[in-house]
């Protein structure tokens, strides 16, 4: 691959914290041009830790590859100079409070009634209609409100959120994607497109396995800990040392595990025949898993397991798996150029290309480091203009 896949594509990002940036440094990754839209003061990335020389790990991880402009939006020339970089911009992607962007006249209608074509992104919490629509929505409250929390945690226990910013990454992943589908089809038809998604939205379709409980079985899905609330066995079990996850989906793998443990007669017993009837009598099945388990170190079960052709996986730490080869020969963790800082760590987009893994060329940016540049190349302004512009108040650095 000599091209990134979206080479020549200009976006115009007028996101913050981290649902919208995480969406358009993954669209960066693959080539495109991304204008970080930022208030005088910055993306309050900026200001949260943790901090290396004083510079926000979060920011960078989720900026690389963006230029910055820093435009005041509470004056109508901030609004106008904005609106004008929008209109040479194939996409502008936004995460305001719904409502917000019209007030500041950076809406759909207004940006798309200068470019047809545009593709026009909003994403927040709970979508632009609704009886949620402009309620304020940090990624906990999406995880309590989606059904998420209810479906995680120990069997018995309280309610848990997911130990990530779900609900941000999801709504950013999946406006990566519709914006990626509009994309296409402009490609094909000419036709703009005004794409709105909902991190509610996102973290409720990521929910199948409750759908299906729900939806088809009529009945509410349960926490069930590190188990599959479905099959099994497939969830994870103590061995001497440590957890070991085991994931056995059918009756051949099952038969072959229920021999290794000791226990060939187990697909004979009714109560374990079946993929259903394993699960419903879960506890007396990991009562003879852990009982072979004890005698072995999760390496010692892995190794055995695995001979046998049976998915498993000791449970490791971060820094384990942040250390692996896998993740080493996979080149998930790379390092980009940085002003300050000399290189940072990035973690960028998965995918691969022909095989190559597309990555942004170049860090976060400063606040407002790209203004001049932006400004000359895409509306032809004059250094006097400029200028004028940063004595107004209009732009800063």
């Amino acid at each position: 691959m000599t091209t990134p896949p979206l080479s020549g594509i200009r976006i115009f990002d007028m996101t913050r914290v981290l649902a919208g940036p995480y969406a358009t440094a993954l669209l960066a990754d693959l080539g495109a041009e991304v204008i970080k839209l930022e208030p005088p003061t910055g993306d309050e990335y900026r200001h949260i830790g943790p901090f290396l020389d004083g510079e926000s790990a979060l920011f960078q991880l989720t900026n690389r590859g963006k230029q910055s402009i820093a435009i005041d939006l509470r004056l109508p020339e901030g609004q106008r100079l904005a609106q004008e970089i929008a209109a040479t911009c194939d996409v502008a992607v936004e995460n305001f409070r719904p409502g917000v962007a019209a007030k500041l006249g950076l809406d759909a209608a207004t940006l798309r009634g200068r470019r047809p074509d545009m593709i026009y992104a909003s994403i927040s919490g709970f979508g632009q209609s609704g009886p949620w629509t402009g309620q304020p929505a940090y990624d906990l409250v999406v995880q309590a409100l989606s059904g998420l929390m209810s479906v995680n945690g120990e069997e018995g226990g309280a309610p848990l959120k997911v130990g990530e910013s779900y609900g941000d990454l999801m709504g950013g992943l999946f406006a990566s994607w519709a914006i990626l589908a509009a994309l296409f089809r402009r490609a094909t038809t000419g036709e703009g497109a005004t794409v709105d998604v909902s991190m509610h939205d996102a973290l409720f379709s990521l929910l199948p396995t409750a759908h299906a409980q729900y939806l088809f079985a009529a009945r509410e899905p349960a926490r069930v800990g590190n188990r599959h609330p479905l099959s099994t066995p497939f969830g994870c079990y103590q061995a001497s040392d440590g957890l070991v996850a085991i994931c056995v989906l059918n009756e051949k793998h099952f038969a072959a595990f229920a021999s290794l443990i000791g226990h060939p007669d187990l697909p004979a017993d009714p109560r374990f025949a079946t993929d259903s009837t394993r699960t419903e009598n879960e506890p007396a099945l990991k009562s003879l898993i852990e009982a072979w388990l004890a005698s072995r170190s999760a390496d010692e079960a892995v190794a055995i397991l695995s001979a046998t052709g049976i998915p498993c996986a000791p449970i490791r730490s971060f820094a384990a798996a942040a250390s692996s080869d896998q993740t080493r020969e996979r080149a998930l963790i790379a390092t980009l150029p940085h002003r300050k800082l000399g290189t940072v760590p990035v973690v960028g987009q998965p995918v691969r290309f022909d095989d190559l893994k597309p990555l942004a060329r170049s860090a976060a940016p400063d606040l407002g480091a790209d203004a001049d540049g932006i400004l000359n190349k895409i509306l032809n302004l004059s250094k006097a203009d400029i200028a004028d512009l940063r004595a107004n108040g209009v732009i800063t650095e």
